[in-house]
């Protein structure tokens, strides 16, 4: 009963519905700091965030792949076991958005689909080496983009740092739409395409299908999802992003944006999930360090990273408690 056509269908609905939240919950990874510098208004900067998540979305599939062949054996699993893992992404993702907390829909997505998985299948389906690739980048994304954010605003401050103020201000405030334009790119490539890994994972699970390719009615689905939700906006983790951890000028916008967008964009093509909100997090407390540590709000930053240690473990025992409510349920 658990491997209907019917739990297929509810399936791709939680996928997109997850995929939707995830554009408003992340909204700030694309935007805040554009907005934080008055670049940007916020209508133009959600709009513009929108399109290009949506150009982003459709770029590739290398990210989908590792989600939904790199994690679990995608036959040996049930509808029921994704949908368990959706419930409980969905969940934390409202959770920490209520209460403003910029933490990973992504590893929400991950560590939740493993809890699911294990209380399925027990521990035999994972595969190792995909979640080895999943951790390696939960802990070394942060804190290459605090580095590289770092470096590049000495950069910029080495090669403008006599140029008159009012100049710097004008060039970045062009310049940091640009940034912001790359960034909302590149988050749309690599945060969406983990539900199209999440909804091919299902089809080949219910279908038993030999190898795992996302069709592009999947590509097209998840990317209108996310830029659906991206166009609502998550007001409330932009305030936390762009306001409450450092206050930005445009020439830090710019440099917190372009190295999120960059590390972003390398994983993408080497089918790396990273979580988009740890990468712009870090990146703009890099930045701000540059100024000076007392710049940083690191009371607020301490809170973000509690979060999102909590993440994978909350996730995961939420979803294994999901599958066995619905088990007993069906």
């Amino acid at each position: 009963m658990h491997d209907t056509y019917f739990l297929l269908v509810c399936v791709i609905v939680l996928a997109t519905i997850f995929d939707f939240i995830n554009g408003f919950h992340d909204t700030a990874n694309a935007i805040a700091t554009s907005v934080s510098t008055r670049v940007l208004s916020p209508r133009v900067a959600v709009s513009m965030a929108a399109i290009l998540n949506l150009v982003g979305a459709l770029t590739g599939t290398a990210v989908a792949k590792t989600v939904g062949a790199g994690l679990v054996e995608a036959v040996s699993i049930t509808q029921l076991t994704v949908v368990s893992a959706l419930l409980s992404a969905i969940i934390w993702d409202l959770i920490t958005w209520y209460f403003g907390l910029p933490t990973s829909s992504s590893h929400a997505l991950l560590a939740s689909i493993l809890g699911a998985t294990v209380a399925t299948a027990g521990t035999e389906v994972i595969i190792q080496k995909g979640v080895y690739k999943v951790l390696i980048g939960l802990v070394f994304s942060p804190l290459i983009g605090f580095l590289l954010g770092f470096l590049l605003m000495l950069f910029l401050i080495w090669l403008f740092g006599r140029s008159p103020i009012a100049f710097v201000n004008s060039f970045f405030n062009r310049a940091q739409i640009i940034s912001a334009a790359y960034m909302a790119f590149s988050h749309g490539n690599n945060d969406a395409q983990k539900t199209m890994g999440i909804i091919t994972m299902a089809i080949v699970s219910y279908y038993k299908l030999p190898d795992f390719n996302v069709p592009l009615w999947v590509m097209i689905l998840c990317a209108t999802a996310m830029a659906l939700g991206t166009a609502i906006g998550g007001w409330r983790i932009i305030k936390t992003l762009g306001v409450r951890l450092v206050h930005l000028q445009p020439i830090h916008g710019f440099a917190a944006e372009a190295s999120a967008a960059t590390v972003i964009e390398i994983a993408s093509r080497i089918g790396l999930p990273l979580s988009t909100t740890h990468i712009i997090s870090s990146t703009i407390l890099g930045v701000g360090s540059t100024k000076r540590a007392s710049a940083v709000r690191w009371g607020i930053a301490k809170n973000i990273v509690m979060a999102w240690i909590l993440t994978l473990p909350m996730c995961a025992i939420l979803a294994w408690l999901i599958y066995k409510a619905l088990v007993m349920v069906l």
